[in-house]
């Protein structure tokens, strides 16, 4: 006698169903994961940006207001770059890093064009 096909233990109509749903499932729900390379956040590190011809707008008025804790530090807002135009990016509080000052981004004028620095926290 030939062995069967499927094993006993997914002998049942309930088990076989299930032994075919939950693959498929599985398999769906990983269908929308990405793995991307996470980018630069803005207060860790200088963001990389492509030469842009174009100078930036004037930094738009941000109201600060009074800072959540002590020693906070007020992250200002900047013009960042995306999708071929300059996108405003709002400021934020964010704690301080001891034995650190914080350098905020900025547009420099280089070669006919302008190059983002990112804003960064630097060694005093």
């Amino acid at each position: 006698m030939s062995q069967p096909l499927i094993p006993a233990a997914l002998n049942t109509p309930k088990r076989r169903l299930a032994a075919l749903i939950l693959p498929a499932v599985a398999a769906l729900g990983l269908g929308g994961c990405v793995v991307a390379p996470v980018p630069p956040q803005y207060g860790y590190g200088a963001p990389a940006y492509d030469v842009v011809n174009v100078p930036p707008p004037a930094p738009q008025y941000e109201a600060v207001g009074v800072a959540p804790y002590p020693g906070a530090v007020w992250i200002t807002g900047y013009w960042g770059w995306a999708n071929g135009r300059y996108v405003w990016n709002r400021g934020y509080w964010h704690a301080p890093r001891p034995g650190y000052r914080w350098v905020p981004h900025r547009w420099v004028q280089q070669g006919g064009g302008w190059h983002g620095q990112g804003g960064r926290w630097e060694r005093r």
